[in-house]
């Protein structure tokens, strides 16, 4: 079966933003209920959410949508350990799954949905998408690729494998800059909230 999963990335301190960040009111919901909606819009399949710092307000609001999620307790550590938390929560059946920062509401279906044909019919085993040359997300990896992510370093991120393997990445150009953009501060949340407000959110 080809079990196709998400992980989505909610397991950060928000210090950059100064109050819990997937808890801000985005669209008709909230940050962290945005991205899940546009995954459950795409292709993607199930999905597990990596919770850490606010774990217990996060599952309050996500426990209305069909997805699963696991607890990193090492979220201190950085994204790397959050990565690792959420591919040891998968089944052993799945056969990829893409990475998504939770911060990144922006991204639509119809991009997940190109960095998911390009996997099926290249059948290479790492695709990252593109805009004009600068690499975004979600970031998809094969299950091939398991155990070297956790044999990875803590000062490595989940792109490092993009090096060690670069005959198995194939970039997609996805022709937005949606999949570049993240929440990190206060003055980009105003921003691409109230852009997402005045134009109505439209996938």
């Amino acid at each position: 079966m080809n079990e196709l999963w998400s992980i989505i990335l909610a397991a950060g301190e928000s210090k950059r933003m100064g109050s819990p960040k997937m808890l801000l009111p985005f669209g008709r919901t909230t940050i962290i209920e945005t991205v899940i909606e546009n995954v459950m819009n795409s292709q993607a399949g199930d999905c597990m959410v990596v919770l850490g710092a606010e774990s217990a307000s996060i599952i309050r609001v996500i426990s209305a949508w069909p997805v699963k999620y696991c607890i990193n307790d090492d979220y201190r550590k950085g994204m790397l350990s959050s990565v690792i938390c959420g591919f040891r929560a998968l089944p052993e059946s799945f056969s990829a799954a893409l990475v998504f920062p939770a911060d990144q509401p922006l991204i639509k279906p119809r991009s997940i949905d190109m960095v998911i044909s390009a996997f099926r019919e290249s059948g290479r085993g790492i695709v990252i998408p593109v805009h004009e040359g600068r690499r975004g997300h979600p970031l998809l990896v094969s299950s091939r690729y398991r155990d070297e992510i956790y044999r990875l370093p803590e000062s490595e991120g989940l792109r490092a494998l993009a090096g060690m393997f670069p005959g198995d990445v194939i970039e997609i150009e996805t022709g937005t800059d949606d999949i570049l953009k993240d929440l990190d501060n206060q003055e980009e949340y105003r921003k691409e909230f109230n852009k997402h407000k005045r134009y109505g959110g439209d996938n």
